[in-house]
């Protein structure tokens, strides 16, 4: 573009060049609008590096939250006994010490089975029970 035509030229002599009385045209400039300006926009990409949890919110969870990360279900058990097996009595398993958190109900109890385990569903106690077993807590 030719010197000439630039509005710096044609503005000589106005204060502000068109900006307004107090400084309207300073500062933001370099980094793209002032605090949170542009995150949905030209600010998008910088967000999903550097705060990509910004937008949305924080679930409620009470302080006796606790999310079970490992189960097995009593369809399970079976596997877990190879090499422990016992003739006539139940098999005894630990899944406390396996790590196990919790014993659900899905699948068929083939045979009795003594089970250590620190949470359980009624049905999987259920199961166990009608197949000769029992849950210790």
């Amino acid at each position: 573009m030719p010197t000439r035509l630039r509005k710096i030229r044609r503005m000589r002599g106005s204060r502000t060049h068109g900006y307004g009385q107090i400084g309207q045209h300073r500062h933001s400039g370099k980094q793209g609008g002032h605090g949170n300006a542009g995150l949905h926009k030209h600010k998008w990409s910088w967000l999903n590096i550097n705060d990509p949890d910004h937008f949305g919110r924080d679930p409620f969870r009470p302080p006796s939250y606790h999310k079970v990360s490992k189960w097995a279900n009593v369809g399970d058990l079976s596997s877990f006994s190879e090499g422990g097996e016992t003739k006539g009595g139940p098999v005894s398993i630990d899944l406390k010490s396996m790590g196990v958190e919790k014993l659900l109900g899905g699948g068929d109890v083939t045979r009795a089975f003594n089970v250590k385990v620190s949470a359980y569903t009624e049905r999987a106690k259920k199961k166990l029970e009608e197949a000769g077993g029992k849950i210790e807590s």
